[in-house]
Formats: C-alpha cells, structure tokens, sequence
C-alpha cells in the first residue's frame, strides 16, 4: 500500500480519535475509557496470538510489553485523565510534540543520524501547527499537569517508535500488537470487574453511546491503525511516521468547518507548512 496514503488514513483515524474520548467520557470516567480500550484490543488480539503463536518470539517478551505499554498502556489512561480537564483540541496539538521527540531520542538512545532535512521538516511541521492553533483560539491555559500527562505520553509514544524501528523492523506489525496486548492487557479486565462499568452501560443515559465509541476506538484507532502505522514506520522512517501527529490538528479543523465554524485564510499557510514540513522529513 502506498506510504502516503496510510500517512493520510493514519491522519483521519488518529484526528477524529480525541473527539471520540471527548464522548465516551460523558458516561465513563476516566479510567474505564481506557481500561476499556484496551480490554476490547486484547480480545480481539487473543485470537491471533494463537494463530502465530509459532511465529512468535517468545525470548523477546519484555520488548514486547515495552513497546506495548508505551504505545497503548499506559498513554490511552495519560490522554483520557487529561481531556477531562483539557479541551480534544488542545490535546490534538500537544500530541505534535511526539516528532520532536521521536528526533530526540533516536539521536540520545538509538545512536541514529539527524539530518538538516529530517530537522527542518520538524520545525516546519511545529511552526504550522501552532499557527494553526493560534488561528483556531485554541486554549494553552489550564491545569498544568494534565497538560504534562500528554507530554508525557508525546514521550512514550517516541520511545514505542524508535523501539519499534530497531527491535521489530523485520516483524509483521500483527504479531508486535497483538502479543503486546496479550502481555499487558489482562490487567485491564481486573480493574473493570471491580468497577461499576456495567452499571454505567446500562443505566446512564450515553452508557450504549458511550460503548460503541469506545469500541470503535479500540477496533479502528487502536488495532487497525496501529498496525499500519508499524509498517509505515517499518517502510519509511520514524520522523516521517511520527509526523502524523502533524496532520491531525488540521482534521480537527476541518471537521470544524464542515460544522460551520468560520474560514481563516491562516489555515492555507498553516496546511502548506506542515505538508512541506512531512515532505522534508519522508527523505
């Protein structure tokens, strides 16, 4: 499949995902969005551990789980404790964070080359989404700690990238996220049982709604894009990868317009900087 047209499917699955949690957690606090999330990946990932189960590299366990708690342990519970405090928005240009990371460990821990063209693609990038940002009225303020919980996650979601480069490069993309929920995501099901989640389903007025979000979180935004975006970064780099994270401010907004939100003509500079940014870094 061509590199860019997951780049831009990664791009709309990814942008429409914080709105998603907006949503699920009008029923959910929380750490059911999350613990959920996860519990209906493992599910689905039980079945095709199985499958490979001779395929997999056991010995290799712990680089599993790491890759797996980084990418989709422990950042789903950081972004879902934040939106209740930070707007989907917001959130949606703090995660552009996660290329200067990525760039930034690759360069400490991973002893790989920065290039001028990888770096001023990612400046490039940054600069169009904070004007955009800018241009939309986006709130910076708020509680400076959830602001941190998606820094944080920005970081871990670099670590889960690089880690993935170079421990996993030649492995079908299936195999590392099934088998890194398998290690990791039980434990999601022991907090749902003892929490009142079933209640909430069937009793709270968005309970039903609430679900089939999540649920479309976990089968879409988490398995389905997650898998393509390891072969993304298996065939291309881990700058360019990461700089989905870009593009999907600019879905925001344009879900904004369709929703009758007004024009500024400071979105045309903005898509042309980022675009120009992600054309800098795909070499």
């Amino acid at each position: 499949m061509n590199h860019w047209f997951i780049f831009i499917l990664l791009s709309l699955t990814w942008g429409s995902s914080f709105i998603l949690i907006k949503k699920a957690l009008l029923a959910f606090d929380d750490l059911q969005v999350a613990s959920l999330r996860i519990a209906i990946a493992t599910l689905v990932s039980m079945p095709i551990v199985v499958y490979y189960r001779k395929k997999i590299r056991w010995e290799k366990w712990y680089l599993f789980l790491i890759v797996g708690l980084a990418g989709n342990g422990i950042p789903p519970f950081l972004f879902a404790s934040a939106q209740t405090q930070v707007s989907s928005s917001l959130a949606g240009v703090l995660n552009t964070l996660t290329p200067i990371f990525t760039l930034v460990l690759a360069f400490i821990f991973f002893r790989h080359h920065l290039s001028l063209r990888n770096i001023t693609g990612v400046l490039m990038g940054l600069t169009g989404v904070l004007l955009i940002s800018f241009s939309n009225g986006i709130d910076f303020g708020g509680d400076l700690r959830y602001i941190l919980m998606i820094v944080l996650a920005t970081v871990l979601y670099a670590v889960n990238i690089n880690a993935v480069r170079l421990f996993f490069h030649e492995t079908n993309p299936l195999i590392i996220l099934s088998t890194s929920f398998v290690l990791f995501g039980p434990f999601s099901f022991i907090y749902l049982w003892h929490s009142d989640i079933h209640q909430v389903i069937l009793k709270h007025p968005d309970g039903m709604t609430s679900l089939l979000e999540v649920i479309v979180l976990a089968l879409v935004g988490t398995m389905i894009a997650t898998v393509y975006f390891f072969r993304l970064l298996q065939k291309t780099n881990t700058v360019f990868a990461s700089s989905v994270s870009y593009v999907i401010p600019l879905v925001a907004v344009g879900w904004g317009l369709l929703d009758g939100e007004p024009f500024n003509v400071l979105y045309i500079i903005s898509l042309l900087l980022i675009l120009t940014g992600v054309f800098f870094t795909r070499k």
